[in-house]
């Protein structure tokens, strides 16, 4: 009974670690978008430098521990998503024109 018990709370305690980290991700790659906006904005340059480079940084800092969190396999699946490589790539078993 006690096993179960554990069991449970270790289930509870990973999911939610997993959806810490899958938000996390997630979070870090909104955040690639603040680098993109900025030089748009009526701001002066050395305001636009500090806020593109400290975007960056959170979102890479945010991104590793969001990988940490999910696992490995998790974070890698995630990145490969990203990579502009992959984009065409056929997935096995899918026919052309489908």
């Amino acid at each position: 009974m006690e096993k179960e018990m554990v069991s449970i709370e270790k289930k509870q305690k990973k999911s939610l670690f997993y959806k810490l980290g899958t938000g996390l991700l997630i979070t870090s790659l909104s955040l690639w978008l603040i680098p993109v906006i900025t030089p748009f904005t009526p701001l002066p340059t050395q305001i636009k430098a500090g806020i593109i480079t400290g975007s960056i940084i959170i979102a890479e800092i945010m991104f590793w521990i969001g990988a940490l969190l999910v696992g490995k396999e998790v974070a890698s699946k995630f990145k490969s998503y990203l990579n502009p490589k992959n984009w065409r790539r056929k997935v096995k078993g899918q026919k052309h024109g489908e």
